[in-house]
């Protein structure tokens, strides 16, 4: 039996109110199962949605409460479509933040060469600040247990304010990024991946976070601007000759490898083969020729270092270069110099941070005679992981990565191709996605040096003098996932092997948050663990999502669909804007000028910033704005006093009676028209066109109609039949019409007289209006009614008189048809105006002009 049946009709309250709606109808919703999942329907009858897993690291945002509200309010309308809405939630709750917040709150560290302590207990949070300066060591398995704790709090708050909000998901579909089934998942896909050849293994130079210890990848980045400085170095060519260069990281000059000018610079064209002193080191390096050289930038020739930035890992690449590393994994000069590097002038950098080692350089580089006046200050953009405070560092490491299209042009096509598949909304930002697909410079980065995450499923042999073979990873059987390979024994071994030679050891490193998130399709629609659901949601229907995060996200979702199953993961994708400030600007933690929701929700109402949320459509910014809340406040209040009034003149009793009135028929009309403009909107996932063109009808119809016609609705006989008939079916059809937006007072007001629930009625149509009307409705004899009474109340406001307060004679002023179309709703026009003599006057005037006389 569905909640439709269950739900009795609870009569209108003598004094309605939206205070206490949310809690009372939240619970009746989950008792009830309003948006439980049905399982049994065919692919063709279901819509299914990705919804974003948001990151459980700190507080929700007004930027969640905007974007959710707009999924919302398509799984609301799809619904009422008749569609069986499959509406999971997630918690994003592995990854780098997660861990962040843990050491912030805890004042702890995580530490893998402790052992576990099964009975250590974490501080009383939150901790101050000399405990966070200072953490406490703890074993990683520690550590991610006080990740999980943390993020269970985490996740309770989290639901119960999208339970506030109104979401209408399914919450036994709720699922976790660090759960059993997502490991399970993400390690599944992994390994068929290497199996096929799309995941491998390499030493290289490795994007590196100093802060968090560990790699990041390409799309992980984002450019800051910071303060810095050219600083001119003088190198020494055969002959006497000089050769200078500007470089921003003169403390990478014992990693020099190479100077290179672009092929058709004729001033350094001589050079090019031969080779140059380093200046303080002299050491012999090649001068090269290649196209990214820059002639116009400094004095034309660069220093190329292992590794300053990301073109010179590119120069490196392409002119196969030596390699000297110098900056560790800590962000410090390495002890040692490089090989061929001399100790003298390297000592005093070794162990120094780069700040400390370019001071040194400095000082050294003055010494020798080789600093080219002062260095020159600059402000330049200098990358950054997005969730560091650190500038990246370039290391040489062994990671896992994905192939994406960086490498591969045949693949990068077929990616783009899949971009031009997708229904993108708005449709220009597919033009990120080409952008950045094209840009493209490496494969996808997957491995991440961290605690808290999806293990990396493998293990290696170790051979007879104890050194991994990488090349031959040993894998568990998909039966066995998930796996902790820090903690569990490769196959074929028991743990007594572990770290001795002809042993193995289990590989250290963890996925990528986004490589587990990438599979959310998979993850919450039973892929090989649920045949029967995974045929009847996937491919998904909808993909809503940040625009930020196409580079992220959507892409390496398109990335693991396309490898594992050959198609897009869903058919369509709504990309959200951003929330700005008053001053227009993004609101952001770093900024200082998040709004957070609760308290608005509990001052306001839900509905009433659900309203607010609506009005922005998909991929425009909307600044946040209260008084636009307390619209949506007077519109909820509105539509609650409305109501009641319409039936407490007996609408509920006269609901699918005809309409035979003029006015009435004409109303309808009108409301056709509306239903036919939301739908198109709402298809076309425009929320906030289908909201306006709602919003607009609903305060004529309450200025207006009911004003017109209320004195007959009192009566009796035919005319008053009409009007109650008409006022049922437009209170029937505008409560479904704003329930996708204002769901807790349309459920409220519909409780009131019809059985079940709103938002399992279905989503009403043109058919369903025209049949409530007798003959034909003219959408234009409302407004004509409607501009004349206003005529009248503003000729009695211009008096200061009460609107009651009768009119002895009106004169219509107006073409003879125009007055042919009046006098239809003449009847309504004098009760509503409290006219005794409406006189009309054609062709006197071109438009309509009432004339009150007092």
């Amino acid at each position: 039996m569905t909640d439709t049946a269950r739900t009795a009709r609870a009569g209108v309250p003598e004094r309605p109110t939206l205070d206490g709606i949310e809690e009372t109808w939240a619970r009746r919703w989950q008792e009830e199962g309003t948006y439980a999942f049905d399982r049994s329907k065919e692919r063709s009858d279901v819509y299914a949605i990705d919804t974003p897993p948001p990151t459980v690291s700190g507080e929700l945002h007004m930027g969640h409460v905007f974007s959710y509200t707009h999924t919302d309010t398509v799984a609301r309308f799809q619904r009422m479509r008749g569609k069986a809405v499959f509406y999971p939630m997630g918690w994003d709750d592995n990854g780098l933040p997660t861990e962040r917040r843990v050491q912030n709150v805890y004042g702890v560290r995580c530490d893998p060469s402790l052992p576990y302590d099964p009975d250590w207990t974490p501080p009383d949070a939150p901790v101050d600040d000399a405990a966070r300066r200072d953490p406490t060591p703890i074993s990683r398995r520690n550590f991610v247990e006080l990740c999980e704790t943390l993020t269970a709090v985490d996740e309770q708050v989290f639901e119960a304010l999208w339970r506030r909000l109104g979401l209408s998901v399914d919450w036994s579909l709720t699922y976790t990024t660090i759960g059993r089934v997502a490991r399970a998942t993400s390690q599944r896909a992994f390994l068929r991946n290497l199996a096929r050849g799309e995941a491998y293994q390499a030493e290289a130079p490795t994007l590196w976070d100093v802060g968090f210890a560990t790699a990041v990848a390409q799309a992980e980045l984002e450019d800051r601007e910071r303060p810095g400085a050219y600083h001119r170095l003088r190198f020494h060519a055969p002959g006497g000759r000089e050769v200078l260069i500007d470089t921003t990281r003169p403390e990478l000059l014992p990693a020099c490898v190479a100077l290179v000018c672009h092929p058709d610079d004729e001033r350094y064209a001589d050079l090019v083969g031969a080779s140059v002193r380093t200046p303080v080191f002299g050491v012999e390096v090649p001068v090269r020729a290649h196209p990214l050289a820059d002639p116009a930038k400094g004095t034309g020739v660069a220093m190329v270092c292992t590794f300053g930035d990301l073109t010179d890992v590119t120069w490196w690449r392409d002119l196969d270069l030596d390699t000297r590393v110098v900056v560790g994994r800590d962000g410090r000069l390495l002890p040692e110099p490089p090989d061929g590097v001399p100790a003298g002038p390297y000592a005093a950098l070794a162990g120094q941070t780069v700040n400390g080692a370019r001071r040194a350089v400095v000082d050294l580089l003055t010494e020798a005679g080789d600093l080219v006046g002062e260095p020159r200050p600059i402000t330049h953009p200098v990358k950054f992981y997005e969730r560091g405070d650190w500038p990246l560092e370039i290391v040489s490491t062994r990671q896992w990565y994905l192939r994406n299209g960086g490498r591969d042009a045949e693949l990068r096509a077929d990616l783009l191709a899949r971009g031009a598949e997708l229904n993108w909304v708005p449709a220009h930002m597919r033009h990120r996605y080409e952008h950045w697909v094209g840009g493209l410079t490496g494969d996808w980065l997957v491995s991440r040096q961290r605690f808290f995450g999806v293990p990396v499923p493998v293990w290696y042999r170790l051979d007879d003098a104890g050194e991994p073979v990488w090349s031959q990873p040993l894998t568990p059987d998909e039966s066995a996932l998930p796996v902790d390979p820090s903690s569990e024994p490769a196959p074929g071994f028991d743990e007594s092997h572990r770290n001795r030679p002809g042993g193995f050891i289990g590989d250290p490193d963890v996925l990528d948050t986004w490589a587990t998130s990438s599979l959310t399709p998979q993850i919450v629609g039973g892929w090989e663990t649920d045949p029967d659901l995974f045929a009847r949601v996937f491919p998904m229907d909808l993909r809503p999502q940040g625009q930020e995060i196409i580079r992220t996200w959507l892409f390496s979702t398109v990335v693991r669909a396309h490898a594992e199953h050959g198609v897009l993961p869903w058919r369509d994708a709504v990309l959200s804007g951003w929330i700005l400030d008053p001053d227009r600007k993004k609101m952001s933690k770093s900024k200082g000028n998040v709004v957070t929701p609760m308290a608005l929700l509990t001052e306001h109402g839900s509905d009433a910033v659900r309203y607010w949320a609506a009005s922005g459509k998909p991929g425009m910014d909307l600044a946040f704005d209260p008084a636009q809340i307390r619209i949506g406040r007077r519109l909820a209040t509105k539509l609650l006093n409305a109501s009641k009034f319409a039936l407490g003149l007996g609408a509920a009793d006269a609901l699918r009676a005809p309409a035979t009135e003029p006015l009435d028929t004409a109303m309808l009309a009108e409301l056709s028209g509306v239903v036919a403009t939301a739908t198109t909107a709402f298809d076309g996932y425009d929320h906030t066109a289908a909201l306006q063109a709602t919003e607009a009808f609903f305060w004529r119809f309450c200025d207006d109609y009911i004003e017109l016609v209320k004195e007959r609705a009192y009566g009796t006989g035919p005319g008053a039949d009409s009007a109650r008939a008409a006022l049922a079916t437009a209170l029937s059809v505008q409560l479904r019409l704003f329930a996708p937006v204002l769901p807790y007072v349309t459920e409220e007001v519909w409780s009131w007289w019809r059985y079940g629930s709103v938002h399992r009625a279905p989503w009403p149509t043109t058919y369903e209006v025209q049949r409530a009307v007798r003959g034909t409705g003219d959408p234009a004899l409302l407004r004509l009614a409607g501009d004349a009474l206003s005529q009248v109340r503003r000729a009695k406001s211009e008096r200061k008189l009460s609107m009651r307060t009768p009119v002895p004679l009106a004169e219509a002023l107006a073409p003879a048809a125009v007055l042919d179309q009046l006098a239809l709703v003449a009847d309504d026009l004098r009760a509503a105006g409290r006219i005794t003599t409406l006189d009309p006057v054609p062709d006197r005037t071109t438009e309509l002009v009432i004339a009150c006389a007092f």
